[in-house]
């Protein structure tokens, strides 16, 4: 029995050391590894910048009142076509206190001057008619008379304006009816009927009663990085699109670059604007749709390109591997010195160092 364990144990030792010599022998094999083939091509390599901004009307206004009140009545809704002069609101004046007692006053004083005026012309009447002035004086007296008229009638549309924000004299131009002041599209009402309204002054912008932009002249407003803006100029081509309107593709120019940074989430950006072509509107854009805006930075033709990926950069050179050895088990390459030019991220010009005949090395495809 002792002499079968034994015979056991030696067996298994020697399975072992056999194992053990085969795993390393095996291991030992250099590992086969293939790449796939890349060859050059010909074709255009363009660098682009994809700029991110929205659609606004190049002429956008905020009507505002020319007097404080409230409103009384709204003519208008967002989405309706107004025209120069068409009132959109009509309001109703709250009088000033101190205004109201002052035009009060100035309407008693334009009274007495009036009483005065006329006893005194009535006199210089009677002495006239005896011939015991001359007609200078008494053309004065009636000069003063009519002008005293005239201060009442003053002072009386005075005391209207205050409280009603209406002339007897010009009603239809009252600064109560607030008007377009340009021909386009009702963008925004932002105020109700009720709503108390201020006009513009040193202290307030006032408030506004309705956005109204001309939708016929739009224009995209975006920015760029200041790693880039060196590289746009005014006039360069430039093609938009928007994300809510799949088809929707205008082909215009820059007209506009910023001379001046901002700086947003801590990076310096520029306000880049370009025209939208009117035909390519049609009628379907929007005030603040999100908009795209593609520009070609550089741009070669023809050139002699290859995949970014099989280029080794070192510094300030580049290389790739040429296939020399496609027969052999392993393939053999040469590590190949080359001058590049212009990339788009995916492909880079070759300027020289190969030509369109070579056969470089590209992914790993295979390890055995």
């Amino acid at each position: 029995m002792k002499k079968f364990f034994k015979i056991l144990l030696w067996t298994l030792v020697a399975l072992i050391f056999l194992g053990t010599f085969v795993y390393l022998y095996f291991n030992s094999q250099p590992e086969e590894i293939h790449y796939a083939i890349v060859n050059p091509d010909m074709g255009v390599i363009e660098r682009t910048s994809v700029l991110t901004g929205k659609i606004e009307p190049r002429d956008e206004i905020q009507i505002k009142p020319q007097i404080s009140g409230i409103i009384s009545k709204i003519n208008v809704e967002p989405g309706d076509k107004v025209k120069v002069g068409d009132v959109i609101a009509v309001i109703t004046v709250i009088p000033d206190a101190s205004q109201l007692s002052n035009a009060e006053s100035n309407v008693s004083k334009a009274s007495i001057a009036l009483e005065d005026a006329r006893l005194k012309h009535e006199r210089n009447t009677l002495l006239y008619d005896k011939r015991l002035i001359s007609k200078e004086e008494f053309e004065t007296s009636k000069a003063t008379y009519d002008k005293a008229v005239a201060d009442l009638e003053s002072a009386h549309d005075a005391v209207t304006i205050v409280k009603q924000g209406v002339s007897r004299y010009n009603a239809s131009e009252a600064n109560t009816q607030v008007r377009a002041t340009i021909d386009g599209l009702v963008l925004d009402v932002p105020v109700k009927v009720g709503t108390s309204v201020i006009q513009a002054n040193t202290f307030n912008d006032g408030t506004t009663i309705a956005t109204v932009a001309d939708m016929n002249k739009l224009i995209f407003k975006g920015n760029v990085d200041e790693t880039e803006v060196g590289a746009l100029k005014v006039g360069m081509p430039m093609s938009i699109s928007i994300g809510a309107i799949p088809d929707f593709i205008s082909e215009t120019t820059i007209e506009y670059i910023s001379p001046k940074g901002t700086e947003t989430n801590g990076a310096n950006t520029f306000e880049l604007k370009a025209a939208i072509d009117p035909a390519a509107a049609s009628g379907n854009l929007r005030s603040g749709y999100s908009a795209n805006a593609k520009v070609a930075l550089t741009r070669t033709d023809t050139v002699l390109r290859v995949p970014e990926s099989v280029v080794e950069f070192v510094g300030d050179s580049t290389f790739v591997y040429c296939l020399t050895d496609s027969a052999a088990i392993q393939q053999q390459f040469t590590r190949t010195p080359i001058v590049t030019g212009t990339s788009d991220g995916i492909n880079i010009e070759v300027k020289s160092g190969i030509d369109r005949n070579a056969r470089l090395r590209g992914a790993r495809i295979t390890n055995m």
